[in-house]
């Protein structure tokens, strides 16, 4: 058993890693001794922790870059602290002492022959903090997979850690439905053979993976390796053989899919690496062919991008929308958003962004898709660009906008 007391005192700072590689046994152990910690900072990322939503100790004062699986609970009772920041930026910030970094958590692979242990499907934002963690504790898992990409762990690196066997979380996420396929349809148009993409994922990125079936030589420079980027590797898609960088090979920061991606994830070509190369500005730049495919709540007639709150509530985050739409759109191919154009009866496509918050410039927005068509942005003026977007919105709403276009 850990003894967190022996590691934290109150007042310190404590991180662990997200989604699949969360060591959940370790959080959970954490959570349950706070009473005797007193006092402390946490950060991590997505999460479907019930734990964390239901049963959040007062003790912990929880921190995140967006509002991702359960943590969306928190915010909507006002105990989830947003760090607006670029995915990008979180490097920097774990090594200016920005965030809590006393200790972190971590989930690896068992050790190997030379007794180093990998950051397995869990690298992005765990990989860069680690240089600036003085205390590291592990959760080695039989079932977390060695992958390449990221430099291996010595043992003695860790101050203590537990074995377990379980099995890896599973992406919740729903099929997609028939709204989805039709966006994705519309989006497999403005993807070319040869081209690198970075998708976002859940339903939408589900279905747009399954309409690119068709295409050839596609590379991927993304966040995460899904279960339908696998399928597309062994159709011969996804072979990133006109990759300007690392060709033939998929680059990503973790993976978010099912018991079978989990276990061929160390046979895929795929590299799992820190964010400071997966997000790096440099790093994309170098990606002429780079198309970006993301998501949001709403859309404005400006073409600025919510993909964080609805209703009051963070639901998502910056993220990296916002470093692969401005590389994408500058550097690269295009930069698409995605958007049902409805939410619980009302237009997603507004006059003005409900939530307040805009996670994407409208000058970083090339293409906006729904499931009505496609509003082609680019060196467009304000009010055209207005005009494309009521004419993917909603036919319902189209005469309500077109009225707001005189207003911009």
């Amino acid at each position: 058993m850990i003894y967190f007391t022996e590691f934290l005192a109150p007042g310190d700072g404590v991180w662990w890693g997200q989604a699949a590689a969360e060591p959940r046994p370790l959080v959970d152990a954490l959570l349950a001794q706070s009473a005797q910690i007193g006092p402390i900072r946490a950060f991590t990322g997505l999460s479907w922790n019930l734990r964390l939503a239901d049963d959040l100790p007062a003790e912990v004062f929880l921190q995140s870059y967006g509002g991702l699986g359960e943590l969306r609970h928190l915010s909507r009772s006002g105990r989830l602290a947003i760090i607006p920041c670029h995915y990008s930026a979180l490097p920097r910030l774990f090594a200016e002492h920005r965030l809590p970094g006393d200790v972190g958590l971590v989930q690896v692979s068992p050790p190997d022959a030379d007794g180093r242990c990998s950051l397995g499907i869990g690298a992005e934002y765990v990989a860069d903090a680690i240089t600036h963690t003085p205390v590291l504790i592990a959760e080695i898992n039989t079932a977390m997979p060695a992958t390449t990409g990221t430099e291996t762990i010595p043992l003695d690196r860790f101050a203590a850690t537990i074995t377990t066997d379980r099995p890896l979380p599973e992406d919740p996420s729903r099929a997609p439905d028939p709204v989805d396929h039709r966006i994705a349809g519309h989006i497999a148009t403005l993807v070319d053979d040869g081209d690198t993409v970075q998708l976002g994922v859940g339903s939408t990125g589900a279905a747009v993976l399954e309409a690119l079936a068709g295409h050839q030589d596609l590379g991927f420079h993304t966040g995460m390796v899904t279960d339908g980027l696998m399928r597309l590797v062994d159709k011969g898609v996804a072979t990133g053989r006109r990759k300007e960088i690392d060709p033939g090979v998929v680059v990503a920061g973790t993976a978010l899919g099912s018991a079978e991606l989990y276990r061929r994830v160390p046979d895929l070509p795929t590299r799992f690496m820190p964010i400071s190369y997966t997000h790096a500005p440099g790093v994309l730049s170098r990606l002429a062919s780079l198309v970006s495919i993301n998501f949001a709540v709403e859309v404005d007639l400006y073409g600025q991008v919510g993909a964080e709150v609805s209703g009051g509530v963070y639901v998502g985050a910056v993220g990296g929308q916002s470093d692969f739409t401005r590389a994408a759109a500058l550097t690269g191919r295009r930069s698409i958003i995605a958007l049902r154009s409805t939410f619980r009866d009302r237009s997603t496509i507004k006059a003005h962004l409900d939530g307040g918050v805009v996670t994407t410039a409208r000058a970083d927005v090339d293409v906006v898709v729904t499931e009505h068509g496609i509003a082609h942005l680019r060196g467009c003026t304000i009010e055209e660009r207005a005009r494309r977007l009521v004419s993917v919105a909603a036919p319902e709403f189209r005469d309500e906008l077109d009225k707001e276009i005189s207003q911009l």
